[in-house]
């Protein structure tokens, strides 16, 4: 992957392509640097556990129990 920052003077740019992608099929896009980011508002979500739901009550944790092997 090749990520260039360059800062045209003419409608036409060129840069130079490692030899290993010659040959190869290439996709080039264009857009300018933070383009887009500042139209874009950033929702907050909401998060929410609860496709499961477990009564716990009336269980005791027996660490004994927990710790054998």
């Amino acid at each position: 992957m090749i990520r260039t920052i360059v800062t045209p003077c003419t409608e036409t740019v060129f840069f130079n392509v490692p030899k290993e992608y010659i040959g190869k099929e290439l996709e080039v896009i264009a857009f300018t640097k933070g383009e887009g980011l500042h139209n874009r508002e950033m929702s907050k979500k909401q998060v929410s556990f609860t496709a499961l739901s477990i009564d716990t009550k009336g269980l005791k944790f027996n660490r004994e129990e927990a710790n054998k092997r």
